[in-house]
């Protein structure tokens, strides 16, 4: 498929944009447990006019927090709007957005397909800015002792192809637990063919190989880390965001065998090997749209951030925001 010019700048804008997230990662302030919010990111002000109408976001359920709690925010600011979301998995955000959606969340950039398929619709390219960093955690229940896993275990463990090497992982004890744990079935829950998560865990995990059929495929990440939690030989995946008291986010080696606690000192330095940027894309057609706009500024201010660090996930900094926003110029 051919892709316009502008499809193009598109794609490499918000390619490069995906670089630079942890370039400038060292500029994001953090505590050692949590993500603090930049003081100098701006804060939102309401305009004197009032603003009204209606937006609509499909896509991925990792976001759909966010996504509720920013249109809870600025929904109380102008009280003349309303933003329908729905969280179906990033897959859907695609085509939501060539066909209806203003609003299309994402955890991996817009495939070039779907950038031409939109130009070539709507006569100018989807919008794309990063509105968050996240780290896709693997989580045991909170009584497991594992002390950590590396990608060819994490492969063994999901993959029935297992493209990294390993031997089959089907109990605890094949990952180095004793005692009542060593003969323990793993019972493992993941994400459906549809989200953003899943896809990112085959990609970069499984090196695009096979789930095994026993992985249960749950339609939202707080199922997924529930099910982890309810069971003691639980083993799943979703976001860090989603942690909850009943898990733990298992520390993982990276490619030179250095283990790696899931935080967010180790996500901004790039560190975390399972780190990503989350997204939204949208329709803005040219010269805009004050309400998206306006939006979009309540995301990328001090408020809307201030929600990225309650929910779980790593702020932006002042100067990777305001990068932001020139992609709204």
């Amino acid at each position: 498929m051919t892709l316009h010019r502008g499809s193009r700048v598109a794609i490499e804008a918000i390619t490069n944009c995906a670089r630079r997230t942890f370039l400038l990662g060292a500029l994001i302030t953090v505590s050692a447990a949590a993500a603090e919010v930049d003081p100098a990111l701006p804060e939102y002000r309401a305009s004197p006019a009032p603003l009204a109408g209606s937006l609509n976001s499909v896509g991925s359920d990792t976001l759909n927090n966010l996504m509720t709690y920013w249109a809870e925010g600025f929904q109380a600011l102008h009280p003349g709007s309303t933003i329908q979301i729905e969280g179906k998995g990033g897959d859907t955000a695609e085509s939501a957005l060539i066909r209806f959606a203003r609003i299309g969340p994402m955890t991996q950039p817009m495939s070039e397909q779907a950038v031409a398929a939109f130009t070539q619709r709507w006569g100018y390219p989807p919008t794309g800015i990063v509105v968050a960093l996240d780290a896709l955690a693997v989580f045991v229940h909170r009584d497991n002792p594992v002390p950590s896993l590396t990608f060819t275990q994490v492969d063994a463990a999901f993959s029935s192809t297992r493209r990294r090497g390993g031997t089959d992982i089907a109990t605890w004890g094949d990952v180095g637990l004793a005692g009542d744990w060593a003969t323990r079935p793993l019972v493992l829950s993941g994400r459906n063919s549809a989200s953003g998560t899943y896809g990112f865990l085959k990609r970069v995990v499984l090196e695009q190989g096979d789930f095994k059929t026993t992985v249960t495929e749950h339609p939202g990440s707080r199922a997924a880390v529930a099910a982890v939690a309810a069971e003691p030989g639980g083993l799943g995946y979703s976001g860090l965001g989603y942690a909850t008291p009943g898990v733990r986010a298992v520390p993982l080696a990276d490619a030179q065998g250095a283990v790696v606690e899931p935080t967010a000192d180790n996500v901004v330095a790039g560190r975390y090997p399972l780190q990503r940027s989350l997204r939204l894309y949208v329709n803005r057609p040219p010269g805009g749209d004050a309400l998206l706009d306006a939006f979009l500024a309540f995301v990328l201010s001090r408020q809307g951030q201030e929600i990225v660090a309650k929910d779980g996930y790593i702020p932006l900094n002042a100067a990777l925001a305001a990068e932001q926003r020139l992609a709204l110029e």
